[in-house]
Formats: structure tokens, sequence, C-alpha cells
């Protein structure tokens, strides 16, 4: 069986899904180029951290560095140079907003995957009531190596639906993989700068920058 063959066979349901294939590659690739240029920080990233705040030298640190993890440490800074008591509020937002950031397109992805067997099984139906039209019209005979061809013809769709489904589910759960593991390090250089600032813990319990279904918040 060629490609053609799929178009011809599957009908309109195939292009749609060929569509959705389309969009998801983009998204996909967009997404990753983004992870990638988020930088990665050295691995004793909290340990330097947690020096140069007591030197007073966080910013020869940061310089050369980029990612959520320096945004928020920066944007901590800056709200306490300019006399901001409550940096864990600081840190909710300003993780929130890069979390969005990191996350953008997610919903459309799991969309698209999710809908696609869905698709594939609707045009599966479809096909199997015309191959059942066919039937009754011809008063019950008809040749068994014709039935089967419409059969196979309408299980055509959900074979494409599901292959579609597939990689788009299994790359999306990577990305959201990579975006835990940004927010958990949001949450670790918040904590950070803020047992050092305040001397306490993160405001007396709460933990600054809470990563739960896509959200950085408060707790």
């Amino acid at each position: 069986m060629t490609v053609e063959d799929i178009f011809a066979k599957g009908g309109f349901v195939v292009w749609i899904l060929f569509g959705y294939s389309v969009l998801a590659v983009a998204l996909l690739l967009e997404r990753f180029i983004t992870f990638m240029l988020l930088g990665r920080l050295p691995r004793d990233f909290e340990e330097r951290l947690l020096l140069a705040l007591r030197n007073n030298d966080v910013s020869s640190l940061l310089a050369p560095l980029r990612g959520p993890e320096v945004v928020i440490v920066r944007g901590m800074l800056q709200a306490a140079v300019s006399g901001v008591k409550d940096l864990a509020r600081v840190a909710t937002r300003i993780g929130s907003e890069e979390l969005q950031r990191m996350e953008r397109g997610f919903r459309t992805l799991a969309v698209l995957g999710n809908t696609a067997p869905l698709l594939g099984l609707f045009g599966t139906i479809t096909g199997m009531i015309k191959a059942f039209m066919v039937i009754e019209q011809a008063g019950g005979r008809v040749d068994a190596q014709a039935l089967a061809g419409g059969i196979w013809e309408a299980m055509l769709t959900t074979g494409v639906g599901l292959a579609v489904a597939l990689p788009i589910l299994l790359m999306l759960h990577v990305l959201e993989g990579m975006a835990d593991r940004r927010a958990q390090g949001m949450r670790s250089c918040a904590s950070v700068v803020l047992e050092q600032m305040q001397g306490c813990s993160v405001m007396e319990g709460a933990e600054p920058v809470h990563h739960r279904e896509g959200v950085v918040h408060a707790v």
C-alpha cells in the first residue's frame, strides 16, 4: 500500500489527520528549540548561588547564564532591592510567567493527540456504515472478498489516527518532563534566595514555587 492509496482510501478523515500531523510537528519543533535556547545551568548552581548571596556577588554569577531559574533569582533580588518584603509572592508571579512560556502549545498538542484516535474511529464507523449499506442494497448477497476490502478500507482511518496520536503524546510527555525539571529548578533557586535573605523557612512554612498542572503558585 502506497501513501497515495492511504489518502485515496481513507478519504477526508486522512487529510484532516495529515493536517494534525503537520501542526503537531511544527509545534514540537518550536517547543524543543525553545527548550534548547533556554540554556543549561551548572550542576552546582545552587551551591554557587548560595555562596554568591553570602558574598553579595550574585550579578557576576548570573551574567553569563540564562534560563527561567536565572530570571526568577534576578527578579527576586531586584524586588528585594526595591524594598519588596513578600519575595515569595514575587517568586510565584515570575515562576508562573516562566512556566507559561515553557508550556505554550502543550494544550494544543494534547488536544491533537487525544482527538486523533477519535477522528480515526469516526472515519472507521462511517466507512462501516457505507459497507453495510452496500450489503443491504445487494440483498445480502455480497462477495466475501469485496466485503473484506470494504472493511479494511474502513479500518484504515483508525490505524492512521493511532499512528498520528502516539508520537504526539509521547513527545508531549517528554516536553512535560522537561518543563517539570525546570519548574523544580525554579523552586529550588527561589528557596535558596528566600532562606538566605530572610533567614528562615520560606514564607513561614509556605512553599513559594509549587508546580501543579502547569501552574506555579504559593501553597
